[in-house]
């Protein structure tokens, strides 16, 4: 029996994650987390085979997330299934261990067949993501400035809490809602290995970003 942890802060999410696990006969759901720090507590405790995991959590972003739980986990397999299918954020989750990655609106026999590749060792990704990694790593793109595992908006608000701004002032200048800035900034630290915004914003400074505009 495979036994499932599912991370996501959608209750409806989880639940229709549930629903389609439940009609398999060997996979099992063992728990459930809303946050990023509650997926590394759940998966300490409960062991699971396969993390399901989406990176856009509140506490604890999934990235770092994903990389505690495979620190404190090193048996179990994390994949990823989120909204973001940019490159900068699959390298990223990669990196941090994700064994697989899936974009949401996959249906459920991918799912399911991901959980049974996952628990098996076996890297799982989307045909389109498979051939962009194999590229990637046959031949990286080239660094064009600093942090290159941020996606162009995350180094845009970077430059800007470098240049001293808070989230709501970096929302007004970029049309953004505060939640979404929070987010970016959630996903900046988690990307960066960091885990105070203080920290970022010397990092952005050493690299010359937050000068005046």
């Amino acid at each position: 029996m495979i036994r499932v942890l599912l991370a996501d802060d959608h209750p409806l999410v989880r639940q229709g994650m549930r629903a389609v696990i439940d009609t398999v006969d060997d996979i099992e759901v063992a728990g459930e987390a809303g946050d990023g720090l509650e997926a590394v507590r759940r998966s300490v405790e409960l062991l699971p085979d396969v993390i399901v995991m989406d990176l856009q959590l509140p506490g604890l972003h999934g990235i770092e997330a994903t990389r505690q739980i495979r620190t404190r986990v090193p048996d179990a397999a994390v994949l990823v299934l989120t909204m973001f299918e940019d490159d900068a954020t699959v390298f990223a989750a990669v990196q941090a261990g994700a064994l697989g990655y899936l974009v949401k609106g996959a249906d459920g026999a991918d799912i399911v067949a991901a959980i049974h590749a996952a628990a098996a060792g076996q890297p799982v990704f989307g045909a389109a993501l498979a051939g962009r990694l194999r590229t990637w790593f046959v031949s990286p793109p080239p660094q064009d400035g600093p942090f290159p595992e941020l996606t162009a908006r995350e180094r845009d608000i970077l430059d800007h809490l470098a240049a001293g701004l808070s989230n709501a002032e970096i929302g007004r200048r970029l049309h953004l809602s505060g939640k979404t800035v929070a987010n970016n900034v959630s996903a900046i630290l988690a990307k960066l290995h960091l885990t105070q915004r203080s920290q970022a914003i010397v990092r952005a400074r050493d690299a010359g970003l937050g000068r005046p505009r």
